[in-house]
Formats: C-alpha cells, structure tokens, sequence
C-alpha cells in the first residue's frame, strides 16, 4: 500500500508539473467526449478521454507491479 501511494503521489507531482504543456494536447477535447453549451449552462462528460486516461494507468501500474 505505501508503494502505490508513494508512485500514485509522484505521478500526480509529474502531472501537475507538466499540465501546462498537458492541456495542449488537446486531451479533453477527443471525439467522443460530450459537451453540451446551452445559454446559462454547461455539461462537459469526458468518455473517451477517461477511458485512454485509465488505460495509460493501468498501464503503469502494471508495470509497477512486475
């Protein structure tokens, strides 16, 4: 458990670090992501980018765990 928590927190130092160059990427901006804009509201469900998100997780994790 403290492995996991150790490189869970690093990774999201990583990211944090490097969100600036992140968001151009265009990563929650993918098609099939589903915005809605109305006059007074906004719906924004990211499907397809939390599904290549979990992927590049689970991903590390399973190398982590080799």
């Amino acid at each position: 458990m403290q492995k996991l928590l150790i490189s869970l927190g690093i990774i999201l130092v990583i990211a944090g670090l490097l969100w600036p160059w992140l968001s151009k990427l265009g990563l929650f901006r993918l098609p099939g992501d589903i915005y809605i804009e109305k006059e007074n509201a906004r719906f924004y469900f990211p499907i397809t980018s939390a599904i290549i998100i979990s992927l590049v997780i689970s991903v590390v994790l399973w190398f982590f765990k080799k």
